[in-house]
C-alpha cells in the first residue's frame, strides 16, 4: 500500500488554478490577435476605397477638356452607384507672386494661350478628412474666343 501511494504522488497533474490561468492567457492572446486582424481589415478596406477614389479622380482629370473647350465653372456628380461623390472646379489661374501685397494686377491678353486651374475632389462615406481626395493641376488652353478660357473683356 505504501508503494501505491508513492506512485500516486509521483504522477502529478495540473491543478484547477493552473488550468484556469492557462485558459485566461489563451483568451487574452486570442483577444489581441482578433483585435489586430480587425484593425488590419479596416486598413485594407480604407486603402481600397482610397485607391478607387484616386482612379476616379485621375479618370475625371483625363476627361476634362476632351471633346469640348475647357471653360471656367463647376460640375459635380456621383460614381459607383453613389458611393463616390465628385466635384470639379475650373477657374483661370492667377500667379500668386503677381497678386502679392501692393503689386499692380497684371493685364491679361485677350488672345493667346491661358492657364486654367483644375481642381478635382472625390469623397466617399461620410466625406470626412480621411474620406476625401483632392487633386489639382493646371491646363494650358488655346482659346478660339476670349470667353472660352474664362477671360471676360
Amino acid at each position: 500500500m505504501t508503494r501505491f501511494s508513492a506512485a500516486a504522488r509521483r504522477q502529478r497533474g495540473y491543478t484547477l488554478i493552473e488550468v484556469v490561468v492557462a485558459f485566461g492567457l489563451l483568451a487574452f492572446g486570442m483577444t489581441l490577435l482578433l483585435g489586430t486582424l480587425t484593425n488590419a481589415t479596416r486598413q485594407v478596406r480604407a486603402a481600397d476605397e482610397y485607391g478607387r477614389a484616386a482612379l476616379h479622380a485621375q479618370s475625371l482629370l483625363a476627361q476634362i477638356g476632351v471633346g469640348q473647350a475647357l471653360a471656367a465653372g463647376r460640375r459635380n456628380g456621383r460614381l459607383d452607384e453613389g458611393r463616390y461623390r465628385w466635384d470639379v472646379v475650373v477657374s483661370p489661374w492667377r500667379d500668386p507672386q503677381a497678386a502679392g501685397q501692393g503689386a499692380q494686377p497684371q493685364p491679361q491678353a485677350l488672345v493667346g494661350p491661358k492657364l486654367m486651374r483644375v481642381e478635382v475632389s472625390v469623397a466617399w462615406g461620410e466625406g470626412g478628412p480621411r474620406e476625401r481626395l483632392y487633386l489639382e493641376t493646371l491646363r494650358l488652353v488655346a482659346p478660339t474666343d476670349p470667353n472660352a478660357a474664362g477671360v471676360v473683356p
